[in-house]
């Protein structure tokens, strides 16, 4: 072989080398490729259920809080009652209190 062939032969050889290690490259770069495009897909994946869970969180605190609004006026209409019935009640001991300081004096009077 003449001193160009070895050359055209390193060359060739050096050149087919490159080309596997491209082809290796590449087929990396494809998997990496459909690694983020899967990765993008499960991230859209979670980002979607935990909106439908945080709608889900604010329905039920929503709900919780109609509830709550619901007893607080329970409460207050329970309390209106109660003070309707102390008024009453006191309205009745001033009664009792003056039948009983009239029926002292007339008592009194009548002696």
């Amino acid at each position: 072989m003449t001193e160009d062939e070895k050359r055209i032969n390193n060359v060739e050889s050096r050149v087919s080398n490159l080309e596997t290690k491209f082809e290796i490259y590449m087929q990396r770069q494809n998997e990496m490729a459909t690694d983020i495009r899967e990765l993008r897909q499960d991230m859209k994946d979670m980002q979607k259920d935990f909106y439908l869970k945080m709608d889900n969180m604010e329905a039920k605190m929503n709900a919780k809080i109609d509830k709550l609004d619901a007893k607080i006026d329970g409460i207050g209409k329970h309390v209106q009652n109660i003070s309707v019935a102390a008024i009453a009640a006191v309205g009745g001991m001033f009664v009792a209190v003056g039948v009983m300081v009239g029926t002292m004096i007339y008592s009194i009077l009548t002696r």
